[in-house]
């Protein structure tokens, strides 16, 4: 059996944190896991700069609520649900997703919880798990299913690499350029030409 697991931002709906700084006006926060290997590091920094701009949670979640996904995504997820299964794997957080998940018609999301204070502060993050993003393809893979992978960022390599077979999409030419050896396409007829070749369609 085949399942495709996919990153979501930059893949299928915007960068959350890049809208919010164009909103905002806080060009910091454009920063992404496109720019910072280390997670951790890029998260507090934004749990910093909210603090600091008297942001809270209720703040992003209004930009979210504004945002589509990008151009022809919606058809791209229907069409490859109609030949496989889909999975996000995404180190969004369920307070970000859920509502653009709707706009998917709901494909199944593996993600992560924000920390948040009574009064909407957003204090920390709770991760489901360490490099879940590869350990999920992993556990797939330990069912005997086969696994198509494709994501955008540094955060996406793993899961690519433990992929049955992988794909970067849409990925910055730094990433594209240190990584030569993972194939990589820009259009979503392209990548469901690729999955369609794996899962024999």
């Amino acid at each position: 059996m085949y399942v495709v697991c996919l990153d979501l931002e930059g893949v299928l709906v915007p960068e959350i944190w890049i809208e919010f700084s164009v909103c905002t006006g806080i060009d910091e926060l454009k920063i992404t896991t496109r720019d910072e290997p280390d997670y951790d590091k890029l998260m507090k920094y934004r749990i910093e700069i909210l603090k600091n701009h008297g942001l809270k949670l209720p703040d992003i979640q209004r930009v979210i609520s504004s945002m589509s996904p990008l151009l022809g995504a919606e058809k791209f997820v229907r069409d490859l649900r109609s030949r496989t299964q889909l999975i996000i794997l995404s180190d969004t957080f369920t307070q970000f997703a859920l509502p653009l998940m709707k706009k998917l018609e709901y494909p199944t999301l593996f993600c992560n919880d924000l920390i948040v204070g009574p009064d909407g502060d957003i204090t920390g993050y709770a991760l489901r798990q360490a490099d879940g993003k590869k350990k999920a393809v992993a556990a797939l893979k330990s069912i005997n299913m086969k696994v198509f992978a494709a994501g955008d960022s540094y955060n996406d390599l793993g899961m690519i690499s433990e992929a049955n077979h992988g794909m970067l999409f849409r990925a910055p030419a730094t990433i594209k350029a240190a990584h030569s050896h993972i194939q990589a396409c820009d259009e979503y007829s392209q990548l469901l030409q690729e999955i369609d070749e794996f899962i024999g369609q």
